[in-house]
């Protein structure tokens, strides 16, 4: 074994173990603390949860290779872009008022505002979003494994969901919240020491925000001196319109994420989730500040090193990465030589680079010694696993919640809920395992995939049943119905994985989910012209639920104890009404 192997082994074996110890302390035996922790998570360790589940193995592994090994680093800047202003949008359009609203997942946010129907679409869409952005996770689990312990990837994907299994079955919300927190703080500073260390070498300032601009102007030179594009030119690789587009489809999809919207009801209470929130931002902001640099770095040291290098003479780093097939190496011309001089470093071309090992390989590109790459190993880990904690729940809660008690045994104990939650999620896992190991992309793009079917699915409807209170129950499946079949439909149509197709419009697969945003909200406008309008007293609520302070109205409702005249509380025109949540089950986080 060598240093990098053993120095890998032992940080895992470390990590791995205490997050086991904290799911093994967090356990839970009922609903609140399986689906929402109580409501009683504090916001700074909130916070740090919402990022960690948030930035994934897609922005820990696999952005800065994105940004670094597109030709130029402007065409990966739309994942700067789209993540970051999704969160914003997301902190202030949706996460409080969800909050207030007080129900335990998106589709139960769905069936109380629009109804059961309205609910069923949403899990569906729930679940087609949550397995495509679980197997990019389990995808990057692989990857570290195959590479820094010498392990099959299929062997590390396995491994990698019986840590998740372990963990997030003991604890439910409660135990991957408090294990995200710690994974939040591994992930960030395996990223962080390479960081500051490589900017100390090549620009003599431990800041690499700073250090990053001091060597833009030689990276150009380099890349031009290559017969490539300048790193900083614009629009060189992709259409204004097209980065307008995937921009967007990550924006909006990052606001209608359900594993991220969900970690706000574990707050504890409204306020506390917007410090969350605040927080979250804080945490997100010290990486997403540094992937740029990173990606610059690495970029600068490949290109500096390797093009002109004999194909039987590069580092033993370049070599590793070749062993597991993520570097490869075509001597289109047989000079012996690695030649990059006229192309691009991608299919086609002498060298081509996996995204997915950009920030894996940064340590021993500079030379690093093997504890931080071992380190940087775990990070990538933990970004990855904490992800894919928070989506299985949202698996586990959209079949156990939302399909099993709302509509087969709405009399369930509290017991069995739990049970059929972790056989959910025990599903769940084996699924997202399957598609960790046939993965249709790398990381950061499968990733994409889900953030454009959320966005074309959930953004609209989450957005107008908190700010239109006339958005109607008909036109709320029907809009995200139209949105997310017309996205996945187009995915499927063009990515080579599938079935390979021309792009249409040159529009792609990655930023269609802007279209089917809006396809979706353009049917929920129409549709609600000619369906039957919610109930005056959910119109109600849903105007207390945008107002700042306690609405004795919003608690009432999501209590359940919010009655029309006897009746029960009618959600659409037609009368519909809701399961009252204070029967079978604990009737919410406090307030």
């Amino acid at each position: 074994m060598s240093n990098t192997q053993l120095w890998t082994l032992i940080f895992v074996v470390i990590t791995f173990s205490f997050y086991i110890w904290i799911a093994y302390r967090s356990r839970v035996s009922d609903t609140a603390g399986f689906y929402v922790a109580g409501g009683g998570i504090p916001a700074p360790a909130n916070g740090a949860a919402i990022a960690a589940d948030w930035m994934s193995a897609a922005s820990f592994i696999s952005m800065a290779g994105l940004i670094a090994f597109s030709q130029n680093g402007y065409a990966g800047s739309v994942f700067l872009m789209g993540w970051t202003g999704g969160y914003v949008l997301l902190a202030m359009l949706l996460a409080p008022y969800l909050r207030k609203f007080g129900k335990y997942t998106v589709p139960e946010f769905v069936g109380d505002r629009y109804n059961e129907t309205a609910r069923l679409v949403a899990v569906v869409c729930a679940l087609v979003v949550s397995f495509v952005y679980v197997a990019g996770q389990m995808s990057g689990v692989g990857v570290v494994f195959q590479r820094f312990l010498g392990v099959d990837s299929t062997w590390g994907v396995v491994i990698g969901m019986a840590i998740v299994f372990t963990y997030a079955v003991l604890g439910g919300m409660k135990g991957i919240t408090w294990t995200q927190a710690a994974q939040y703080t591994v992930l960030i500073i395996a990223y962080l020491i390479p960081a500051v260390a490589i900017s100390l070498q090549l620009a003599g300032n431990p800041l690499p925000q700073i250090g990053f601009g001091a060597i833009l102007d030689d990276l150009d030179g380099l890349q031009r001196d290559l017969g490539l594009e300048a790193y900083t030119e614009a629009f060189t690789q992709t259409s204004m319109m097209n980065m307008i587009l995937i921009t967007a489809a990550l924006m909006f999809g990052t606001a209608g994420l359900p594993h991220v919207i969900v970690r706000f009801y574990t707050a504890r209470s409204v306020r506390a989730a917007r410090y969350s929130a605040l927080w979250a931002l804080f945490f997100i902001s010290l990486l997403y500040t540094v992937a740029p640099a990173v990606g610059a770095f690495s970029k600068y040291n490949v290109l500096s090193t390797i093009p002109g290098t004999g194909v039987d003479e590069t580092p033993a780093w370049f070599d590793s990465w070749m062993e597991v097939g993520l570097i490869e190496v075509n001597d289109l011309n047989a000079n012996g030589i690695i030649d990059v001089a006229g192309v691009g470093l991608g299919p086609g071309t002498e060298l081509i680079i996996n995204n997915d090992i950009v920030v894996l390989a940064t340590p021993e590109i500079a030379g690093l010694p093997a504890p931080i790459v071992g380190l940087v190993a775990a990070g990538g880990l933990a970004a990855a696993l904490s992800t894919a904690s928070g989506l299985l729940l949202v698996i586990s809660s959209s079949v156990a919640n939302d399909i099993y008690y709302t509509r087969i045994n709405p009399q369930a104990s509290e017991a069995r809920q739990l049970v059929v939650g972790r056989i959910a999620m025990g599903a769940a896992i084996l699924i997202a395992g399957y598609l960790g190991i046939n993965p249709p992309g790398f990381v950061a793009e499968v990733v994409a995939l889900a953030f454009g079917l959320a966005a074309a699915s959930f953004f609209p409807i989450l957005f107008l049943g908190i700010f239109w209170k006339k958005a109607t129950a008909v036109a709320a499946a029907a809009g995200m119905t139209v949105g997310i079949v017309f996205t996945l439909g187009y995915q499927l149509w063009t990515l080579p994985t599938f079935f390979g197709n021309d792009l249409i419009l040159d529009i792609p697969a990655t930023g269609v989910g802007t279209i089917g945003m809006i396809l979706n909200l353009l049917t929920i406008l129409i549709v609600s012209q000619f369906t039957p309008k919610p109930s005056e007293l959910m119109q109600k609520v849903v105007e207390d639920v945008r107002y700042p302070g306690r609405s004795e109205l919003v608690v009432a409702h999501a209590e359940g104890t919010l009655h029309d005249g006897g009746a029960g509380l009618p959600v659409d025109g037609a009368g519909a009404h809701p399961a009252d949540p204070s029967e079978g089950r604990d009737s919410g986080p406090e307030r």
